[in-house]
């Protein structure tokens, strides 16, 4: 998936919009935070641990760096904590809690803290895995459960499409917080830091191999 779809499905599940600048200021934080311990500054510990092994799912450790490696995981715990408002946090937490809470009935384990990659990618993959046509129902519902917030009633939303929601927003963060962080940037996408002319319209593969600019 491609950074603009990303944040197309984020904006329909989610309903915001930022800043380019303010990912830019939040991955920089990011990068001067040396701590070896990670502390959350939104998730629980246990969330954070979970969210963690979740990201590398995503993206794992291949030649290049995995999602946590390149601080994935703080990048959506203060894009969280800094960009979303108070509605969109409940939002984030009721669909991670709901997430955590299927995890942790299907592997028995008690605590979110200590579920594995696995138990944890035995709920991401059916969580990602829907068609087209339950994709679009379940936006549906998912716009229909942030219209009842609105008007303060009573919303409701399947247990199956919070964790759609969370799955398909955390696959959309990742993959934005991944590609603006700067060793990927710089080291992985095609990086000019001082850019050069401007061709308009170019074959990509005869300009940069194939690789998306960095940004």
């Amino acid at each position: 998936m491609d950074r603009r779809k990303a944040l197309r499905n984020m904006g329909l599940a989610m309903g915001y919009t930022v800043a380019f600048p303010t990912l830019i200021s939040i991955v920089q934080s990011c990068k001067n935070d040396t701590v070896l311990e990670w502390t959350p500054d939104f998730f629980t510990k246990d969330e954070g641990a979970a969210l963690t092994k979740l990201v590398d799912i995503i993206i794992p450790k291949t030649d290049t760096p995995s999602a946590s490696e390149t601080q994935v995981h703080l990048f959506i715990d203060r894009f969280t904590n800094e960009v979303m408002d108070e509605k969109q946090q409940k939002f984030w937490k009721m669909s991670f809690g709901r997430f955590l809470e299927k995890a942790q009935k299907d592997s028995g384990e008690d605590k979110a803290g200590n579920l594995t990659a696995e138990n944890l990618e035995a709920v991401l993959g059916p969580s990602l895995k829907v068609t087209k046509e339950d994709q679009t129902k379940n936006f549906k519902a998912i716009q229909q459960y942030n219209e009842a917030i609105a008007e303060d009633k009573e919303p409701l939303l399947d247990d199956a499409i919070s964790r759609f929601a969370f799955a398909n927003n955390l696959r959309g963060l990742t993959i934005m917080a991944y590609k603006t962080s700067e060793f990927v940037g710089e080291e992985v996408l095609e990086y000019l830091p001082v850019p050069g002319e401007y061709i308009g319209c170019g074959d990509l593969q005869e300009l940069t191999g194939g690789k998306d600019w960095s940004i």
